[in-house]
């Protein structure tokens, strides 16, 4: 039989974390959470908020029923977001499970949330989740602190506004000492500034809930971060509950391959079967259902700034747009082992399942956005942008924003698998 290529990279692993942590997200919890003498049902906004209380000091965002949760603690990321108040669908998959086990793994704490800051590369030479001179192995493999299990500093809030940063030092697998801070300034997006970037107006049969993460990552070291010694790179990774008719959709660069190369990485573990990736007419469909684990990624040339998920069960559309340049640029590889280090791909979408001893992280599935590799003198900086939009509501509306933006309809969203 003929050996199966499988490349493994972060969320290979947080499987097994799972099982290693015993953190599996249906832990035993009630389906009740009572926060100011209300009862919120699990599955909404409320719910998480009073469960989140019981364990970190959750910061809102509100503009009027519009509410978006984060966490210094969990290194400012965001956890969830309502469109409704709290009594509104929460949209970020949280790992109740491990969060109220009060465990804390070595390697990785896999606490969920719709929008998290890693850095990459996770593997390769210009690795910082191995050790100089290890192998890149399960065993050796560790998520750095800083962006797992430290909090980030919270510089500033308001109603509609947060800022965090950290600084940090971390040495990549070439033995290459990095000096680094980060700021993360996170804001909820009014109604208009949704119209404005999208470019589409939301009629009253439609609720939405938007933020917006601006990220930078300075060299705060004395030397360069370059192609000999190691670069960086932003990583925002944004994990959603799944369902039943859960579809992502990938909008590529058209082309021959001769011209642009490959359209899709689709054998991250194992080539991603025909019934749930499908490639036609400049648009690529990934079936995230919660129940097969794989993942696909979209290389430089092919890559356009935005993609989108649809629930037709709650009739959820999830638009990810991020700050891409328009020229193009090098992105670095988070493959273990790799020998091409600046060959990664910029935009991927994962489906969670269950692993090969039958256990399941989530289970949940994830769009991810990464900036282009920092090759950054000392003191320069690289800023990436990222923005998440829940719109729902009467799929006519939902329709024309899909068929404006990405040139399908909704009926062809939900029919193609």
């Amino acid at each position: 039989m003929k050996a199966v290529k499988i490349n493994y990279s972060l969320l290979t692993f947080m499987v097994v974390l799972a099982t290693l942590t015993g953190c599996n997200s249906t832990g035993k919890k009630s389906n009740k959470m009572k926060s100011n003498s209300v009862d919120y049902t699990k599955g909404t906004y409320g719910y998480d908020v009073a469960f989140l209380k019981n364990y970190i000091t959750p910061i809102e965002l509100t503009n009027g029923n519009e509410k978006v949760l984060l966490s210094a603690e969990y290194q400012g990321r965001v956890i969830t977001s309502s469109a409704a108040g709290n009594n509104g669908a929460s949209y970020g998959w949280v790992n109740y499970g491990l969060i109220s086990s009060g465990k804390k793994s070595r390697q990785f704490n896999a606490y969920g949330g719709e929008e998290r800051l890693w850095l990459g590369p996770e593997g390769g030479p210009f690795s910082i989740f191995f050790k100089p001179g290890a192998d890149q192995v399960f065993a050796n493999w560790k998520v750095p602190k800083e962006v797992d299990t430290e909090p980030f500093k919270l510089v500033d809030k308001t109603t509609g506004e947060v800022s965090f940063s950290k600084q940090f030092s971390l040495t990549n697998a070439l033995g290459t000492s990095m000096n680094i801070s980060i700021s993360r300034d996170i804001k909820i997006l009014t109604k208009s500034d949704i119209e404005n970037a999208l470019q589409v107006g939301l009629d009253t049969t439609l609720r939405f809930v938007a933020f917006q993460s601006e990220n930078t990552l300075t060299n705060e070291g004395p030397n360069e971060w370059n192609e000999k010694n190691g670069v960086l790179s932003l990583w925002l990774l944004c994990q959603f509950n799944p369902s039943e008719q859960g579809v992502v959709f990938i909008p590529f660069r058209k082309g021959s391959e001769a011209e642009a190369g490959k359209i899709v990485t689709d054998d991250y573990f194992g080539k991603v079967p025909p019934d749930r990736l499908i490639v036609k007419d400049g648009m690529l469909f990934f079936k995230t259902d919660g129940k097969y684990r794989s993942k696909i990624g979209i290389p430089p040339p092919r890559a356009l700034p935005y993609c989108g998920s649809y629930d037709a069960t709650n009739h959820v559309l999830t638009i990810l747009w991020y700050s891409k340049p328009d020229t193009l640029a090098k992105y670095v590889n988070s493959v273990w082992n790799n020998k091409d280090p600046l060959n990664g791909d910029v935009v991927n979408a994962y489906n969670d399942g269950r692993a090969d001893d039958g256990t399941i992280l989530g289970p949940f599935y994830e769009m991810e956005s990464s900036s282009p590799a920092a090759i950054l003198k000392s003191g320069q900086k690289i800023t990436h942008t990222n923005r998440i939009f829940h719109i729902s509501g009467d799929e006519t509306g939902l329709s024309r924003i899909t068929e404006k933006l990405f040139g399908v309809s909704i009926d062809e969203i939900k029919s193609v698998f």
